[in-house]
């Protein structure tokens, strides 16, 4: 068993779930980093934490890996639940089998990891952190990723829902949105520089942001310094909420 507090974060083996854990390995945490990639075993053995294969689109596979950790390393006092994918394509021709994927790993893996991590917190008196990765996209829209969009939205509202239920029992729940950020989501972005111009086009600070920026903000809200913070959707966007996207027709 660990003697220091157990960190969880989902989606860990590279982009902003690996800078995540090395944020809260800084900070204390025995990390846990947990992905579908079998990379995410190297991920965790570099901050001396613990990699475990885990598919959010699997309930039981949650549950399971919760089951692990508390028995093997120690209850979760912080969770991340950034695992996600977009899974693009045409509006109306959108796969309805992509679609499920999407909201069974990006909203109801969330629940799951979420609900479990807060009764194991609320059984025994954790006053601990849970930190959703939602999306600016929960606020503005692209056609092309509908079930992205609709997923994120979902997080935004989980959030709150969760707070409200886990905040007489100290345990804080909020979530990050993240905009256009420098991961391997966004390389074929990066790669064109039509698309790039796009999105310089409705960033106000006019680069894109990195995968460590957001793990700072989750880092924060995982610590003390966030004691009073709950049910809030923090947006690291570099000013891009506050614009209009701009008419594809322009």
């Amino acid at each position: 068993m660990s003697t220091k507090p157990v960190a969880l974060v989902t989606g860990a083996a590279q982009g902003i779930g690996k800078a995540c854990a090395e944020a809260l390995a800084e900070d204390g945490y025995h990390v846990v980093l947990a992905d579908v990639q079998e990379s995410v075993k190297d991920a965790a053995a570099a901050l001396g934490g613990t990699g475990l294969i885990c598919d959010m689109a699997d309930p039981a596979a949650i549950t399971a890996m919760f089951d692990h950790i508390e028995g093997e390393i120690g209850p979760v006092a912080a969770l991340v639940n950034n695992a996600g994918v977009a899974m693009p394509g045409d509006f109306l021709d959108y796969d309805l089998d992509a679609f499920e994927r999407v909201i069974n790993i990006n909203l109801r893996g969330v629940f799951v990891a979420l609900q479990r991590a807060g009764r194991t917190m609320v059984d025994k008196g954790i006053k601990g952190a849970i930190v959703n990765m939602s999306s600016i996209n929960a606020l503005v829209a692209i056609p092309s990723i509908p079930a992205y969009c609709a997923s994120k939205g979902g997080v935004m509202q989980l959030t709150k829902s969760a707070s409200l239920a886990l905040a007489q029992h100290g345990v804080r729940v909020n979530a990050v949105g993240p905009g256009s950020i420098d991961t391997e989501m966004m390389a074929g972005v990066n790669a064109d520089p039509g698309a790039m111009k796009m999105v310089m086009s409705r960033t106000p600070m006019l680069r894109v942001g990195t995968p460590q920026e957001i793990a700072n903000v989750v880092a924060f809200l995982c610590s003390d310094k966030a004691s009073y913070i709950t049910g809030e959707t923090i947006y690291v966007d570099g000013g891009r909420i506050g614009m209009n996207y701009l008419s594809p027709g322009l």
